[in-house]
This record gives structure tokens, C-alpha cells and sequence, in this order.
């Protein structure tokens, strides 16, 4: 049955779910089962409403990894729209999240992130407690009454279910709103390309505040009736017992996470024969084709690649399971939405013919919110251009050539070079800074940053960096900052971040 016709919202998902919450994953540590999550979602919604939050309120979600923060995703997407926030914030970041989502209230446990707890007060956002039940995933949303009770009403494939930030040119990140429809059918997608079913069980690892962990992780093994074992945070010392507890058919990570799993499997030959995986997934940067080969050898099992971003719920395109055909360097074929190669002025290019790559889809974001300009540039007669250059062979096999945006990718993290320009021009010491991506061997990309000081000498490396790190996320930190006396230019006067770190002998 095709996946859009099957399931237009989150609701209809609720449907293909296991009735029971079993203890699948063994040592008495069930995973998650969307069929068995129905009455507490049911319940949470009710509570939403009865607090004042209906469909088209947004609720923020600072949790950590886990069945906790997996259940109030759930619930609150699936009854009003979710904002999924990384804990790891600063109180600067989380104010500035918390404005420009303009949400109604903040989902948030007792013992995680009293940054944004305070954050929230300061700016008269509400709190709810989320609160554990006795099974994985259940919880119980708990707060004062924020406005009068709204009546409830059957959800609609166009009502917003998730609303994500993504990076742009500037340092102002752009809102993605996705429909109900868009994350339905992106899990549909997922779960057809990779032939789940409801025998299976996948390990969560990635993160819940990203779009790769929601949809590829979470939604999509559910959307198969299957279940989900939501591990915490992820820690490469500890992947080993969580595969001998949860006995996944499969997990999905970023190339760093699956780097660090490599680099401890060594030690742990017998639980990876006492539990087979059936394969393994990777998404949201390039894996190169070595560590592929490793993966495969050590688990014996296909490593499936993958290609997808957040203005389309997540996947794109997709290689095939065996038999399919899996090609090094490609990251498969569509596998969902359309595909397509685009010149500048929006010409679709043959076979082989490099340019940008473009989408169109069911799971396909309509559009930046409140954002005319970035759309008139992302949309082009009714296709999405995604800003990274590719070409599509002659069996449909898309390989990404290149990078037409100045984001910096940290291991699937996206930082904005903009944002860390702005937050060092602050400093009382930085005349002029220039942050650009420097190539790293696992995560593909670090932060890094050329810096004109307004007396030399006045300021270390390591002061800056700690400047910078009062403000972002660790991830966003510099790795490197480099000191010069000027900062190269190309031919037109202008600074040119793409192909600095080699203009500055760092490659």
C-alpha cells in the first residue's frame, strides 16, 4: 500500500502500533511500542487541552535522550506541534530558541536543563513536568492551566507537527515547519526502503532533538508496527551492553557515532556474534567507503547509507538492501521523494550532468516559516533546491559532488560560521574574524576560525574559545583559531570561507 495513502498524520500511525508494551528489550527494560503508547498519548492530550493547549500551539521539549523524552515527543506531536531543543544550549541559545518559536510552553523533566527552566521563567513560558510511567515511553504531562480549556479536534494532514531550526548563510537559523503529513510519510518511506516490520527492534542512539533520531529512529520503526529501544545519550563505552540488552534487528547513526562504535568492537566480538544485526544504517554526513567496509566486516551485516536533511523530514534518497545494489560513494537512489539535478537558472540536467540537487515529495517542508526571501531561493517551480551539488547516474544513483552552502557539517551537526563570527566580534580584542569549516578525519568538518586581533598579543587562542563557549553549544566551539595580521581575500575585495583552511596551509 502506498505510504502517503496509508498514513496523512501521526494519528493514523497510532493505529499500525503493537497493542502491548512487552518486554521486548529484555532485562526487564521494555521497548517502546506505539500501539502500547496509545493511552498515555490519549491521556496527554486531554491534559494539553485541558490546559489550554490546543493543535496549533507549540510546546517546546528540553529532555534528554531516552523513553521519556521519546513519549512526550510523541504525545505533544501528535496533539499539538513539537519543539525539539538540544539540552546541551546555552542560556543565550535558549532564549533566543525559545523567542523565535514563539512557543506556549516548555516540556521539561526535573532533573534536566535548569538553564532552560530559567530561560523559560524569565521569558513567562510555562513548564509542564514530564513525569515517567511504569512502561518505556509513558508519561504523564503535568502543569497549571496556561488559558482556558480548547476543544479537541481530529488532526489534519496539514496541521504542524514539528518545527525544527536549520542553519542558513546567516547567522539567523531558519524555521522548518513540518506537517503532519510530511513526518508520516517520511516514516513510511523509511520503513519501505529499509523493509521494516513489526518483528523489528531498533536501538535509538541519535539524538531525539535531531531530525535523523525522530523520523529515522523513532517514527519510522513504529510506523512498521515495531519497537523502539530508546537508549540515553549516546556513549560509545556503553553501545555494547545496550546491544546485549535491547537485541535490536538495526540501529541509525551518524558516521562519528559509528566510527567510535568501530573503534571499540574489538573488545566485544562475542556480544556482536550473540546478537546479529540484521543491518545498519547511516545518515546526516558522508561515511567514507573504508569505514563501510569495517562496519560490514565486523557485524556482518549491510551498511545501508543514506541522504536527507530537515527541510524533508529527514531522508531523501537511500541505498538499497541486499540484493539491491550498493554503490561506494553514492548515497542510493530516491526513496521517497523525487530527485532531480537543477543548473542555476532551473534547468533539470541529464544524466551525469553535475549541478544542485533538488527534491519534491509528499514528505517535502512547504516552506520556511515567515521567511519570503529564503523561499523565493529555495523553491523553484515547485522543487526544493537543497544547496549541495550531485549527479544521478545512469541507474538513478545519486553522488553528492559538492557543498554550495558555507554550513559547517560537525558529524551531521550543522553550524552556521556567522553566528561564531558574530558572538567573537563581541569580544573587546577581535578586530575581524572569519569562521570556516577545517576538515577533520572523523567528524568531516571542525570549526575553525582566522581572527584579527586590534592589538596582537592581547588575547589567547584559549581565552577566545572560552569566550565563545559562555555563549553555544559545546559542539559550536572552535577547534582551531588561527591569529593573523590579514585575512585573505579573493579577486573581487571579498572573504571567500569555502577553501580558506587551504589558502591557510591547514589541509
Amino acid at each position: 500500500m502506498n505510504a502517503v495513502s496509508r498514513f496523512n498524520h501521526l494519528e493514523e500511525l497510532l493505529l499500525a502500533g503493537r497493542e502491548d508494551a512487552t518486554a521486548l528489550a529484555g532485562s526487564g527494560r521494555p521497548a517502546l511500542t506505539y500501539g502500547g503508547l496509545r493511552a498515555s498519548i490519549s491521556a496527554n492530550r486531554t491534559t494539553l487541552r485541558q490546559l489550554g493547549l490546543g493543535r496549533e500551539d507549540r510546546v517546546a521539549l528540553v529532555l534528554g535522550n531516552g523513553p521519556e523524552m521519546a513519549g512526550a515527543f510523541l504525545s505533544i506531536a501528535a496533539s499539538a506541534t513539537a519543539c525539539p531543543l538540544n539540552p546541551g544550549y546555552r542560556a543565550d541559545e535558549f532564549e533566543f530558541y525559545l523567542t523565535d518559536l514563539k512557543v506556549k510552553a516548555l516540556a521539561i523533566d526535573a532533573s534536566t536543563a535548569p538553564v532552560a527552566r530559567e530561560v523559560a521563567k524569565r521569558l513567562g513560558i510555562a513548564c509542564l513536568e514530564v513525569v515517567g510511567g511504569a512502561a518505556a515511553g509513558e508519561v504523564a504531562l503535568i502543569g497549571e492551566a496556561i488559558a482556558p480549556a480548547v476543544a479537541d479536534r481530529p488532526a489534519s494532514a496539514q496541521d504542524i507537527a514539528l518545527i525544527l531550526h536549520t542553519s542558513g548563510t546567516t547567522s539567523r537559523p531558519k524555521l522548518v515547519p513540518l506537517s503532519q503529513r510530511n513526518v508520516a510519510a517520511s516514516a513510511c518511506n523509511i520503513r519501505d526502503s529499509l523493509a521494516l516490520t513489526d518483528a523489528d527492534v531498533g536501538l535509538e542512539i541519535m539524538p531525539l532533538f535531531h531530525i535523523h533520531g525522530l523520523i529515522a529512529g523513532l517514527l519510522a520503526p513504529l510506523a512498521a508496527g515495531g519497537a523502539v529501544f530508546a537508549a540515553p545519550a549516546f556513549n560509545a563505552l556503553k553501545f555494547f551492553a545496550l546491544l546485549a540488552e535491547a537485541r535490536p534487528s538495526w540501529y541509525t547513526a551518524v558516521p562519528t557515532m559509528h566510527q567510535a562504535i568501530l573503534a571499540r568492537a574489538s573488545h566485544n566480538v562475542d556480544v556482536i556474534a550473540r546478537h546479529p544485526l540484521r543491518f545498519l544504517r547511516s545518515s546526516s554526513s558522508s561515511i567514507a567507503p573504508q569505514t563501510i567496509r569495517e562496519l560490514e566486516a565486523t557485524f556482518n551485516a549491510p551498511l545501508i547509507e543514506a541522504y536527507g536533511m530537515t527541510e524533508a523530514a529527514h531522508q531523501m534518497t537511500s541505498n538499497p538492501l541486499p540484493p539491491g545494489m550498493r554503490k561506494p560513494g553514492s548515497v542510493g537512489q530516491a526513496a521517497g521523494p523525487e530527485v532531480a539535478i537543477m543548473d542555476a537558472d532551473g534547468v533539470m540536467q541529464a544524466t551525469n550532468h553535475p549541478g544542485e540537487i533538488v527534491i519534491r515529495g509528499a514528505n517535502v517542508t512547504a516552506g520556511y516559516e515567515n521567511n519570503a526571501s529564503a523561499n523565493a531561493t529555495a523553491f523553484t517551480s515547485g522543487w526544493f533546491r537543497t544547496g549541495d551539488e550531485g549527479r544521478l547516474d545512469d541507474d538513478g544513483y545519486l553522488f553528492i559532488t559538492g557543498r554550495l552552502k558555507e554550513i559547517i557539517n560537525r558529524g551531521g551537526e550543522k553550524i552556521s560560521p556567522r553566528e561564531i563570527d558574530e558572538i567573537l566580534l563581541d569580544h573587546a580584542a577581535v578586530a575581524q574574524v572569519v569562521t570556516f569549516a577545517l576538515p577533520h578525519p572523523m567528524l568531516g568538518e571542525e570549526v575553525a576560525c582566522a581572527v584579527v586581533l586590534k592589538n596582537p598579543g592581547s588575547v589567547s587562542e584559549k581565552e577566545l574559545r572560552a569566550f565563545v563557549a559562555q555563549h553555544v553549544a559545546d559542539f559550536k566551539v572552535p577547534k582551531k583559531i588561527i591569529m593573523l595580521e590579514e585575512i585573505p581575500k579573493g579577486a573581487t575585495g571579498k572573504v571567500q570561507r569555502i577553501g580558506l583552511a587551504q589558502k591557510l596551509g591547514l589541509t
